[in-house]
């Protein structure tokens, strides 16, 4: 693998050589007139990554009179790795090439001569140069983020994939625990049961009294894990202590997006809709993330007497969108986990082009007393 050269030495070297360029312009026929433009032309290129069109305007001086160019350049390359406007990096091609090709006002009676139209195009061509360039490492940055994107969404389906095939491997143990299982330990009640009624020896009714009993709580705790195995056919994160709305301030933290909570939710209310509220951020937040690249969201949990209301919206995208793949698995749970709760779950565009999501859920039976 090749080693990545440090950014920090890169912009050393080329403020070394725009300083250099210039000094061996100026020295020739010094004036303070020179002196004080290259100085501003390399000062404007220390600040080139803060404003890079202010810095274009302050190099340009130096082009005119002792004829330094490099520092222009560099500031060219600056505002095209920055913007995408194609009307900007005209402009500040045109400007440039025209404050280079100034001196041809010189020989304006003979423009169309040879010379005079091989000067215009020497000092048109190296000003599309940085342009373009920087247009290009633009575009390569933009085709890595998205190359990125795609991976991570890969890598989603294919755990969604993969835990849906637990979730049935799991539903078929949990029926066939239940209809071999628990048809034998039945029928063992069954038998224990009618063996303590016909039986007059009072050791033998006791003995049969207990196997009764065991088959019973054997039953009672097949039940449990039976529906331990249905519900657990989720992450396997399930066996580890679940998240609360405690939880919420890290979840926003850690999600990489510009999103902010603008209220919280009422006290007392139960683990599964504590974790349901939970789940429909965190997956609300993913899809942002997936699906609107730059976009802010806003996080807001309200209720009322009767029911609890969370609804997530995020802006537009202010990077350009790329089609992901997607089974909407996620959105699949957050509609089983509603429906369980006796909730509604809505998503939808906006009028302003970004995106919501809304979950409501009944607060009766479902906040502590």
């Amino acid at each position: 693998m090749t080693p990545k050269v440090p950014p920090r030495l890169i912009d050393s070297l080329v403020i070394l050589i725009a300083a250099a360029e210039a000094l061996l312009n100026v020295i020739p026929e010094p004036s303070p007139v020179a002196t004080a433009t290259v100085v501003l032309a390399v000062l404007a290129i220390l600040v080139r990554d803060r404003w890079p069109v202010p810095a274009l305007v302050a190099t340009l001086p130096a082009v005119v009179f002792p004829g330094a160019i490099v520092a222009t350049l560099v500031a060219l390359y600056t505002v095209s790795s920055r913007y995408r406007s194609w009307w900007l990096l005209t402009a500040c091609w045109l400007v440039a090439a025209g404050i280079a090709a100034f001196p041809l006002v010189e020989v304006a009676p003979q423009f169309w001569d040879t010379d005079a139209m091989l000067g215009l195009i020497y000092f048109t061509m190296p000003a599309a140069a940085p342009i373009l360039l920087g247009q290009f490492l633009r575009s390569q940055r933009e085709l890595a983020l998205k190359l990125d994107e795609v991976e991570q969404a890969r890598e989603h389906e294919r755990r969604l994939d993969a835990e849906a095939i637990l979730a049935r491997e799991r539903n078929q143990l949990a029926r066939e625990m239940h209809d071999v299982v628990s048809h034998q330990v039945s029928l063992i009640a069954v038998q224990a049961g009618a063996l303590k009624v016909s039986t007059t020896d009072p050791t033998a009714r006791q003995a049969a009294e207990n196997v009764r009993q065991l088959s019973v709580n054997t039953l009672d705790e097949l039940r449990h894990m039976v529906n331990l195995l249905r519900a657990s056919g989720t992450p396997a994160t399930e066996l580890t202590p679940q998240p609360t709305l405690t939880d919420l301030a890290r979840l926003i933290d850690n999600s990489a997006i510009d999103a902010r909570l603008v209220s919280d939710a009422p006290d007392g209310l139960e683990p599964p809709v504590q974790r349901a509220i939970y789940r429909t951020i965190q997956e609300a937040l993913t899809n942002v993330r997936k699906h609107a690249p730059g976009a802010s969201a806003t996080i807001d949990i309200s209720h009322d007497d009767t029911d609890l209301t969370v609804t997530v919206t995020n802006t537009p995208p202010t990077r350009p969108h790329l089609a992901l793949p997607s089974a909407r698995h996620g959105l699949v749970g957050l509609q089983e986990r509603a429906t369980l709760l006796k909730g509604k779950l809505h998503t939808g565009p906006t009028p302003d082009g970004g995106y919501q999501l809304r979950l409501r859920l009944p607060l009766i039976g479902h906040a502590r007393g």
